[in-house]
Order: C-alpha cells, then sequence, then structure tokens
C-alpha cells in the first residue's frame, strides 16, 4: 500500500468515524443517562435524510436543506418520546426494545408509504463537490473534508454541553437520582425531553451528511445503527469521550478491512477488533457505570 492511498483510506476512516459518533452520541446519552434502550434510533437517522432531501428539493438550497433535516429529526423524536417512550422509562429493557423495534417497522412503512420506494438523491453545492490535494498530486473530496471537521466541531460543542453547562448538570444530575433532582428544582421529564430531542437530532445531522454520499432509502437507519451500538458498547455506555474514540477506531478498522481483505472480513474485523477489547475491558474503554 502506498502512501497516498493509505493516508486517503485513513481519511475516510476518520471521517465514517466522525459519521459513527453523531449516530452513537445520542444513543450512549439516551442509553447511558437515561437506561433507555431506542433502536428507533436508526429511524430518526433516515427520517433527517428524507426530510433534508425534500427541503432541498423544493428550494434548491443545501443549507435549509441541512437545517430542515436537523429540525425534523428533533420534533420527531421529542414527539415520540412525549407520546410514547417516556411510558418506557421504568419498564424492563426488554419492553424497550420490542417497543422502539415496533416504532422502526411502523416508521418504515410509514416512509415507504409517503415516498415509495425508490431512493431519493441530494446534490452537493458547487463549492463542494470537488477535492482538495492532502499530498503532491493526490486529490480528496472537499465534501468528505467538510463532513470530517463539521463531525469534530460537534463533538467538541457536545462534549463541552454536557460536561460543562447547567443544562449539562440537570441531565447528570436527573439521571444519577431523580427523585432528588425533581425535589430541587430540576423539571426531569422536560430536561429528558431535551437530551432526547437533542440526540434525536444529532442522529438526523447524521444522515444528513451521510445523504450526498449514500442513497436515501428506507431502512437506511438499520445498518448504521448496528455499528452506533457496537460504538456505545466499546466506548463504555453513557461517555462521550468513550462514543468519540471508539467510533473513530471502528471507523477505521472497517475502512482498512474492507481494502486490506474483502466487505464482509472487514465487517467482521469490527467484531473481533470489539472483542478482544471487551476481554479485557467488559465496561468499555472509557465506562461510566458499575
Amino acid at each position: 500500500m502506498t502512501l497516498s492511498l493509505f493516508l486517503e483510506q485513513l481519511l475516510n476512516g476518520v471521517q465514517l468515524g466522525v459519521m459513527l459518533f453523531l449516530m452513537a452520541s445520542g444513543l450512549t446519552l439516551v442509553f447511558g443517562i437515561m437506561n433507555f434502550i431506542n433502536l428507533a434510533h436508526g429511524s430518526l437517522y433516515m427520517a433527517g435524510a428524507f426530510a433534508a432531501a425534500v427541503a432541498q428539493q423544493a428550494t434548491g438550497s443545501f443549507v435549509l436543506a441541512i437545517v430542515a433535516g436537523v429540525v425534523a429529526a428533533a420534533l420527531l423524536g421529542i414527539v415520540l418520546e412525549r407520546a410514547i417512550l417516556q411510558r418506557f422509562y421504568t419498564r424492563s429493557h426488554l419492553d424497550q426494545v420490542l417497543a422502539t423495534f415496533a416504532i422502526i417497522l411502523i416508521l418504515n412503512e410509514t416512509t415507504r408509504m409517503i415516498f415509495g420506494p425508490s431512493p431519493l438523491r441530494m446534490s452537493l453545492p458547487h463549492a463542494l463537490s470537488g477535492s482538495v490535494p492532502i499530498l503532491p498530486g493526490v486529490p480528496y473530496p472537499t465534501y468528505r473534508l467538510v463532513v470530517l471537521l463539521a463531525g469534530l466541531v460537534v463533538a467538541g460543542l457536545l462534549y463541552l454541553v454536557i460536561m460543562r453547562t447547567r443544562m449539562g448538570m440537570w441531565v447528570r444530575a436527573g439521571a444519577s437520582d431523580r427523585t432528588t433532582a425533581s425535589s430541587m428544582g430540576v423539571n426531569v421529564p422536560v430536561v429528558f425531553s431535551g437530551l432526547f430531542g437533542m440526540g434525536a437530532a444529532l442522529a438526523g445531522l447524521a444522515g444528513i451528511l451521510a445523504a450526498p454520499i449514500l442513497s436515501v432509502q428506507v431502512g437506511m437507519g438499520e445498518p448504521v445503527l448496528i455499528l452506533a451500538l457496537v460504538v456505545t458498547v466499546l466506548g463504555g455506555v453513557g461517555s462521550i469521550r468513550g462514543a468519540f474514540f471508539a467510533a473513530l477506531l471502528v471507523g477505521v478498522v472497517d475502512t482498512f478491512g474492507r481494502v486490506l481483505l474483502t466487505p464482509a472480513l472487514g465487517s467482521m474485523a469490527i467484531f473481533v477488533t470489539m472483542a478482544i477489547i471487551l476481554a479485557f475491558r467488559p465496561r468499555g474503554m472509557f465506562a461510566t457505570h458499575g
């Protein structure tokens, strides 16, 4: 493997890892802080991509499409949480899995009825459709670099919100002792709804950023959900820092596994890596719970 190919694939792996982090961060927040398993997180990824594709077709603006997709995913997440999911917070994880799996089926079929079975496409603006040289004579797509930088910025902002702001303090307090937090004036249901909406917005953003690279189609969230669950477990449930480093690891392993081996063996390499890490650190790389 030449140096230029290695660098290109390394950037591809980091870019994939950043997108996985956007997806997994909301999942690890909801699971780690609220102790709720939300398999419908992949459907929010899909909803953001579809909303953005439709908005771009209607307005012709890529920026407005991003805003519309993020808002649509956040609103859908809040509606689902307030109408259905909050009733399962005190139920067993099996009940949560069954309820959110049912939501996946319902949203997939609803989306198919509205938009049809054919995939939608998002086109890139002219400024992002070219490439930039990463080495002399080695171009790299501009859009992929923008996705990488945008994901890093969002990761930093998310860490600051959760660990350095009053809202983050409310979230951590409500997760640690809901009764005490409520008695001290924290509106825990509203805080949890806001957290769920933020996680949904991040999933929608990941779907939007992936839409110009992949097809916007029904069921596009399920394969990403599997990788996001791997990232959540590897990083340590509830750890934003762990999700970030685990996402980068999964992205790089998946990319080089597909290049050096085959797509099937590349996917297998992810789970082999997970098994090795969990053998030595059963609670993940940056565990936050006992």
